[in-house]
């Protein structure tokens, strides 16, 4: 079984990261959402890796506020695609995240999106990006989607444009 694999560093994520999640069910994706932390649970995080892999993980979304480490740690463990997810957890609005989750050394490649919501939403969108590449159904869904977002522009726009 092929999934995607959400991996949240606190609870508290939980109210942003499950918009990925949504996103992810909307097109049918299954996935696996947990909580583990790099700092406050490494070991479970280490061996969760491993488990999730073993069971056909093929992308991993991390979601980290503060240091944001889990991005970084899963990069370190495994060879398959991380995305990480900025979380908005402390007086630095998340900018602190952003920068722990995009700063990675050369060779531990951690794609990074949007804090927050945007950025949650946005993870799912780039792991079925990757999971497309070789599932042909999944792409035309993926080409759907961007076709109905195209059409709800000029439907918004026609309820209030004036044109002369």
């Amino acid at each position: 079984m092929k999934f995607v694999s959400i991996i949240m560093g606190s609870k508290s994520d939980f109210d942003v990261m499950k918009s990925c999640s949504q996103t992810l069910e909307e097109f049918g994706v299954q996935y696996e959402l947990i909580i583990s932390s790099a700092h406050r649970s490494p070991e479970r995080t280490k061996d969760y890796i491993a488990k999730a892999e073993a069971k056909g993980a093929q992308v991993f979304i991390a979601a980290a506020g503060m240091a944001a480490h889990l991005a970084g740690v899963l990069s370190s463990k495994t060879v398959k695609p991380i995305i990480g997810v900025p979380m908005s957890a402390s007086a630095l609005n998340g900018i602190d995240a952003l920068l722990s989750t995009v700063q990675m050394p050369a060779g531990m490649p951690v794609a990074t999106v949007a804090i927050g919501k945007a950025g949650a939403i946005n993870s799912a969108y780039l792991a079925m990006q990757i999971l497309a590449l070789n599932n042909e159904e999944l792409s035309m869904k993926l080409q759907e989607d961007r076709i109905a977002k195209a059409k709800k522009v000029e439907m918004d726009s026609l309820e209030i444009e004036t044109i002369l």
